[in-house]
């Protein structure tokens, strides 16, 4: 998968061992510059892995992973956090915070330690709380959130740190049908570049601009949602059956699984 010239976060032929098995095997993606990439595969096929490599939460043990062109590592944790902001499946804190609060977090990689936040702080997490429709929860408590609300939160959180990449793992999981549909349709719409896993392939075509699958650790396809989410794909990488009809809602596919396998 290739993007124009050499800007934003790419992953150049990168592979991962853990406890002897190999997780993630010579793995390339390059997402063009204010895309949504979804990231799809069977549990196990290394997408967490792969996001927490570009996040520079772990180093590969082969190939590179650069941003804008220098090598993640060499580049420095506090400037790759004002670069790239992170959502986990779920965040939990035993901590009392607000809305606010939480927001708050994102400007720390923008501040010195200690210091007060400084005009351009509050503007960045009024934009944030304003964009996620948060602006009148921002006093309430983040334990009394329901768990589409917190999601929304950790967006806020990660756009107050105003980055340009957006990397979101299974961001979907454990929330209802409306939920889901808020929170991608609020990705989707953000102008920066977002990868994201999923598990739905429904989604993953209704809301990305390109799908990238991965299966035992390799990429086995890439493109736009019509050219990746084909009935041979699903009953190779999943092993199960499928209809897929092709001119879906908006023109793209949509996916109804059945009994059996292929």
């Amino acid at each position: 998968m290739t993007g124009a010239g050499r800007e934003g976060l790419r992953a150049d032929r990168v592979s991962r061992t853990a406890g002897g098995r190999l997780i993630l095997d010579g793995v390339c993606l390059a997402p063009p510059p204010g895309a949504t990439i979804g990231l799809i595969g069977p549990n196990g096929s290394g997408k967490s892995t792969l996001l927490r490599i570009l996040a520079g939460v772990l180093a590969p043990d082969a190939g590179t992973v650069t941003l804008d062109d220098d090598p993640l590592a060499a580049v420095g944790r506090r400037t790759v956090a004002r670069r790239v902001a992170v959502v986990d499946q779920h965040a939990l804190t035993q901590v009392e915070l607000s809305v606010l609060d939480v927001v708050g977090l994102g400007r720390i990689p923008h501040r010195r330690a200690w210091s007060a936040p400084a005009p351009e702080d509050e503007a960045a997490i009024h934009e944030a709380l304003e964009r996620t429709g948060l602006t009148d929860r921002r006093n309430q408590s983040w334990h009394t959130l329901s768990g589409g609300e917190r999601q929304r939160v950790q967006i806020a959180r990660a756009l107050a740190q105003q980055p340009r990449e957006l990397l979101l793992d299974e961001p979907t999981n454990h929330l209802d049908v409306q939920h889901q549909l808020e929170l991608l349709s609020l990705v989707a719409e953000l102008p920066l570049t977002a990868v994201i896993a999923l598990h739905d392939l429904n989604l993953a075509a209704m809301f990305c601009d390109r799908i990238v699958v991965l299966s035992e650790g390799r990429v086995v396809a890439g493109g736009t949602p019509a050219e990746v989410i084909t009935q041979e794909l699903i009953a190779e990488v999943y092993r199960v059956r499928a209809v897929v009809t092709p001119d879906g809602p908006q023109g793209r596919p949509s996916v109804r699984f059945s009994p059996g396998r292929p």
